[in-house]
């Protein structure tokens, strides 16, 4: 059941992040203090259109359900992560892939690799995450980190700076405690401090040779904020037979109008972020059984929900919630079907320095988010290290596991996707 909650949470940061794109695309930018970042630059976008901005989306979201119900296998418990972040790190480096690496790669990513019109694609959706946000905030930043003396094509590198907007740094991996401690810092101020300590040092070493980073933060008021005061504790059924006390937020009154559809098993409740550029989409089974949710959530579906939705004087209580998640995804990236990447010898990233001796070692994800009376804050990070190788008002109670994603409105991008089943 903690699977479903974060995944709730996750559907409801996509589509937040949706939103964001068309925001920043078509009104004047703002800043959040709480976030430090240099002014923005715009990545190129010059071969993208709507219609290839539209099939990345799709893309990047079968993905993003693909990828859940991967690292569902074997886990029960919360659920949390940011396909947006897996998904780009992950196209960083299949632009340098080759051979039968780049053709398992392509399939579970389902993008044309080198070329100019998804690269474009790629850069569009980059300057509509950070350019021109209303009301709340959203910071996506890409950087790659070699090894020094290491020869890398500069056509490959040029790729990442110009379509992905990715820094440039050159370290000495050798002394790993501080090239460690050089990433985790820009991580750290891309996400505001909430993704601490995500490469450990002995993930590095003199064989070390690229490591390529994505992150993104997210910090949204809600339009219609709870009041604190009608928050209150009570159960939430973690199964038939087990609950833990929580925190419930309470929304009523006169202007208790929400975006809300249902259908035979699920509720689905849409929750605005202030400039209405982004929301949450929160899918709650009528039973308390969250796999009904799980089987139902595909981007057809999603699709449907979305068009179906319609203002409806709602009773809305959902509980407060904060958590961290942590994965590496070799196997559940194994399990889709990307082998050779992981496997010395096997891997050809020759587009990256024309030899076959690099393979990625580690894929590694840490993803935190909160939900509160005032709004909603989530962020993630993903590091890529390779190495040398040798009607009548309605009640939405969710006081049991749900899922949610956050997207961009605009795009239908799939910012973060996740389950609650434990919020406590």
């Amino acid at each position: 059941m903690q699977k479903l909650g974060i995944l709730a949470i996750g559907v409801s940061c996509l589509i937040v992040a949706a939103g964001a794109l068309s925001v920043l695309y078509s009104q004047e930018s703002g800043e959040d203090e709480s976030v430090t970042k240099a002014q923005v630059r715009f990545a190129d976008e010059s071969n993208a259109t709507a219609g290839s901005v539209n099939t990345l989306v799709d893309s990047l979201n079968d993905f993003s359900f693909e990828f859940y119900n991967k690292l569902l296998e074997g886990d029960d418990g919360n659920i949390f992560f940011s396909p947006y972040s897996i998904f780009v790190a992950l196209s960083m480096a299949y632009e340098g892939a080759a051979g039968n690496t780049a053709d398992e790669m392509q399939n579970i990513l389902n993008i044309l690799q080198n070329d100019s019109v998804t690269q474009s694609s790629f850069g569009r959706i980059y300057n509509l995450l950070n350019q021109n946000q209303n009301g709340y905030t959203i910071n996506t930043a890409n950087a790659f980190w070699t090894h020094q003396d290491y020869q890398f094509l500069n056509s490959y590198l040029k790729l990442l700076e110009n379509y992905y907007m990715a820094e440039a740094n050159v370290l000495d991996f050798s002394k790993n405690v501080e090239a460690a401690e050089m990433i985790n810092t820009w991580i750290e101020e891309q996400t505001n401090d909430k993704i601490k300590d995500m490469i450990k040092s002995d993930m590095l070493s003199d064989i070390t040779k690229l490591v390529l980073t994505n992150a993104i933060y997210f910090k949204g008021l809600w339009e219609k904020q709870f009041d604190p005061d009608a928050t209150y504790e009570t159960d939430f059924e973690i199964t038939n037979d087990q609950t833990v006390k929580i925190d419930m937020m309470s929304y009523t009154g006169d202007d208790s109008t929400f975006n809300y559809t249902e259908t035979e098993d699920l509720q689905i409740l849409e929750l605005q972020y202030q400039g209405n550029d982004l929301s949450m989409i929160i899918l709650l089974p009528r039973e308390n059984n969250i796999s009904i949710a799980e089987s139902a959530l595909n981007a057809k579906n999603l699709t449907n929900w979305r068009n179906d939705l319609e203002e409806n004087e709602i009773i809305v209580k959902i509980p407060k919630f904060k958590f961290k998640t942590e994965y590496t995804l070799n196997d559940v990236l194994k399990n889709m079907g990307m082998n050779d990447a992981f496997s010395p010898g096997a891997a050809d990233f020759s587009k990256m320095d024309r030899t076959r001796d690099l393979f990625i070692s580690k894929v590694l994800h840490k993803a935190f988010i909160e939900v509160n009376e005032e709004g909603t804050e989530a962020a993630a990070a993903t590091a890529i290290v390779m190495e040398l190788g040798v009607a009548m008002s309605t009640e939405f109670n969710a006081d049991h596991p749900f899922l949610f994603l956050i997207q961009h409105k605009e795009t239908g991008t799939i910012l973060f996707l996740g389950k609650v089943t434990d919020p406590s």
